[in-house]
C-alpha cells in the first residue's frame, strides 16, 4: 500500500533534498534520484543501480515513485492517443497525445473537472472536484513517456516533443502546482523539454498571467473565441470578471511576448455565432488596438453529447482564415484530431462523467415519451 508512503514524483529539487535530509542522506542523493525518475523514467528503487542497498532499503520503507493508473487507453484512426487515468483518490482525468509528422504534443490536465463553465466545452459541464497535485500533473507526462517508450530523456526520434496545458481544467487556477510541474518538465537534467515547446492555455485568469510569464516563462495561449464582450460573456463566462479590455491589456504586457514569440489566440469556430467576416475583422482591430504580437489558432468546433452548437462550414472557416492572413496574422486551421475517441479540443471529460450524462439524457427522453403516451 502506498497510502503510508510519500510519492517522490512532483517534489522540486529543494523538497527532494529536504526529504532525504529527513532520513540523514546527503543532498547529492537528490541529484541521483532526479536522474533516475526524470531522465530514465525508473519507478523501482531496485533499478537505481548507483544507489547503495542500504539507502534503497530506506527509500522502499518510506517512499515510492508513483504514476496515475491507466484505466483505458484509446487510439484514434488518425493516431491520436487518449489515456483515461485514475488518481489515488479514485478521481479520473484524461490526457491526450497528438502525433504530427515526426513530433507530437501532449495535452495535459490541471484539474479534475473545471469551474469555468465555458458554454462550448464538454469539460465545462463537469463540476470542479479539485486541483491536481504537481505529482499528478507531471505524472501524466511520465505515463505518456512510458507508453511511447521514450526513455531516457533526449532519445533521438522521440515523438513527445511538446507540452500543452490545455487538458481538463484552468491551469492558472492551480498556479503553484502547475508551476512546480512545469519547472520539473523544463529541467535540463530531467525531462528536458524546453520552455519554447510548452504552451499554457488560459481562459483569462488575468491576475495570474504576469506571474506565469515571470515565474514559469512558457508560451501563452488565450481561449478567446469571441470578438466582443457580449458573446464572450456567454461562451467564456470568466469574461464577466475579466472583460476583453482587461484581458487584452494583460496580453500586451505579457513578459516575453514579442513578434518572435507571439501569443496564440485560440478561436473555436461555431456556425452562425462567431464565424462571420465581420467577426474576423473585429479580431484584427482588437489585436491592433492593443498592439498584441498575436497569431490565431482556428479550431473547428468538436461536437459532444448534449451540445446545441454546430461546427462552422468549411467555407466559413477558410474565409475567416483568409481575412486574418491577408491582414498579416498567421491563422492556421487546426485539423480535428481524435474526434472518434472524444479526444479533440473541448471534448475531454472522464468516461464516467460522459456515461452519467448519457444516462441522464436517456432517462429524460424516457420520461418525455411516457408523458406523451
Amino acid at each position: 500500500m502506498t497510502q503510508s508512503l510519500t510519492n517522490l514524483v512532483g517534489l522540486n529539487r529543494d523538497q527532494l533534498i529536504a526529504v532525504l535530509a529527513s532520513i540523514d542522506e546527503k543532498p547529492f542523493r537528490a541529484k541521483q534520484l532526479w536522474h533516475w525518475m526524470y531522465h530514465r523514467g525508473v519507478t523501482s528503487f531496485d533499478d537505481m543501480t548507483n544507489i547503495g542497498k542500504p539507502l534503497r532499503a530506506k527509500l522502499q520503507e518510506g517512499f515510492y515513485v508513483g504514476r496515475p493508473e491507466i484505466v483505458e487507453a484509446l487510439v484514434s484512426n488518425d493516431g491520436t492517443r487518449k489515456w483515461l487515468l485514475r488518481l489515488e483518490d479514485g478521481n479520473e482525468i484524461e490526457t491526450v497525445m497528438i502525433p504530427d509528422d515526426g513530433r507530437g504534443a501532449l495535452c495535459v490536465s490541471s484539474q479534475v473537472g473545471c469551474t469555468l463553465n465555458c458554454d462550448f466545452c464538454n469539460t465545462g459541464t463537469q463540476r470542479l472536484v479539485r486541483n491536481l497535485t504537481s505529482a499528478e500533473i507531471i505524472g501524466q507526462i511520465l505515463v505518456a513517456r512510458d507508453q511511447m517508450q521514450e526513455w531516457p530523456s533526449g532519445v533521438e526520434g522521440r515523438i513527445l516533443t511538446n507540452i500543452v496545458m490545455m487538458g481538463m481544467g484552468e491551469p492558472l487556477m492551480n498556479f503553484d502546482n502547475v508551476k512546480t510541474a512545469l519547472n520539473i518538465t523544463m529541467d535540463g537534467e530531467g525531462l528536458a523539454i524546453s520552455c519554447r515547446r510548452i504552451t499554457l492555455s488560459t481562459s483569462g485568469v488575468v491576475p495570474m498571467m504576469e506571474r506565469a510569464g515571470h515565474e514559469i516563462g512558457v508560451d501563452l495561449a488565450i481561449s478567446l473565441h469571441a470578438p466582443n464582450d457580449e458573446l464572450r460573456d456567454v461562451l467564456v463566462p470568466i469574461n464577466k470578471k475579466y472583460p476583453l479590455d482587461v484581458l487584452l491589456t494583460a496580453c500586451a504586457s505579457y513578459p516575453g511576448a514579442r513578434n518572435a514569440r507571439r501569443i496564440t489566440m485560440e478561436y473555436v469556430m461555431i456556425k452562425d455565432l462567431n464565424d462571420s467576416p465581420e467577426d474576423a475583422r473585429k479580431l484584427v482591430s482588437l489585436m491592433r488596438k492593443y498592439k498584441i504580437p498575436a497569431k490565431f489558432n482556428l479550431i473547428p468546433f468538436n461536437p459532444w453529447p448534449g451540445t446545441n452548437y454546430e461546427c462552422s462550414t468549411n467555407n466559413a472557416v477558410h474565409r475567416f482564415s483568409k481575412i486574418l492572413n491577408d491582414e498579416g496574422y498567421s491563422a492556421p486551421i487546426r485539423k480535428p484530431r481524435g474526434r472518434d475517441i472524444m479526444a479533440a479540443c473541448g471534448q475531454l471529460k472522464s468516461a464516467s462523467e460522459n456515461k452519467k450524462l448519457l444516462e441522464r439524457q436517456a432517462k429524460q427522453q424516457q420520461k418525455i415519451v411516457s408523458d406523451v403516451a
